[in-house]
């Protein structure tokens, strides 16, 4: 029992050693590509730096007093607050539509389930390119379609002019992005008991009292984690509004991300652009926060 006891301490420190050691690989690459970036972002913002050389002079807090007081950051924000609460208002409609569909009893059910997550898996490159064609003023189908319905008098500028950008815009990302929330919710269907609607029908309750009475007070806890991540996702979105209007018409469609890669690479800013970066992460941290609390830091 002495020899046991004696030896309890050594164990728990080899124990000790061994997780530290397990979890060193990890901490190692966390710093690589999370810590390192986000210093070196602090640090650049600190410096006007032209992005060829990176080379400059230390300016202090000038950068961020250029953002603050500049109408580009405030600009590009307001684009992205729009962007984001559109595009995550049409994907938790079409989400949640879907997922309802999807868990009736339906024919090729299985077939449908399967079909509905190709938009997310499509590369956005190949789903731009469609969407481009599809948008195209001269031969789109979409003017194309519009026009013989008798909505549309004469072709529109979908990606050219605003609002019909940032409409455009919202409508692909929707498209892109909304399986996720379908994926999210069908997965929370099948798990709600049936006793509950069942409950409900024998008070007397119609399909819309059961869904506002029974599935959507089920689905609020997931759909609250769903919002939170698409909206982190989607507030950071670069490569689809590039790819689509790079940002005009001017500036029109010209989010945060797009902000920070026009200052690097087009102005040649990278100072400028770290900053930018900055400022978006602290806006981002907000989102993070609120996330973490209503996970409870899982």
């Amino acid at each position: 029992m002495t020899v046991a006891t004696t030896n309890t301490p050594l164990l728990e420190r080899q124990y000790a050693r061994l997780g530290a050691l397990l979890i060193a690989p990890t901490i190692v690459v966390f710093s690589l590509v999370i810590v390192y970036p986000l210093l070196a972002a602090i640090y650049l913002s600190l410096f006007s730096i032209y992005t060829p050389t990176l080379e400059g002079d230390f300016v202090g807090f000038a950068n961020y007093w250029d953002l603050l007081s500049g109408r580009e950051f405030w600009n590009s924000l307001r684009v992205t607050l729009v962007w984001t609460v559109g595009t995550l208002s049409l994907q938790i409609v079409l989400g949640v539509g879907m997922a309802l569909l999807l868990h009736q009893n339906i024919w090729f059910r299985s077939l449908a389930r399967s079909l509905v997550l190709f938009p997310y898996f499509l590369s956005t490159v190949v789903a731009v390119l469609v969407w481009r064609w599809l948008f195209n003023d001269l031969y789109g189908a979409m003017n194309h379609g519009l026009m013989q319905l008798g909505i549309l008098d004469m072709p529109l500028d979908w990606l050219g002019s605003m609002p019909n950008a940032m409409i455009g815009v919202i409508l692909v990302g929707a498209w892109k992005y909304f399986p996720f929330v379908v994926i999210a919710v069908l997965a929370r269907l099948q798990t709600i008991p049936d006793h509950l609607y069942e409950a409900a029908r024998i008070d007397g309750a119609g399909p819309i009292a059961r869904f506002w009475d029974v599935t959507l007070p089920q689905l609020r806890s997931v759909l609250v984690v769903i919002i939170l991540l698409r909206a982190i996702w989607d507030f950071k979105e670069f490569d689809l509004i590039y790819l689509l209007t790079g940002g005009g018409p001017v500036t029109s469609t010209q989010t945060l991300s797009l902000l920070v890669y026009q200052e690097a690479f087009a102005l040649n800013q990278m100072g400028q652009a770290a900053a930018y970066s900055v400022g978006m992460m602290l806006v981002m941290l907000v989102f993070m926060l609120v996330y973490l609390r209503k996970t409870g830091g899982r």
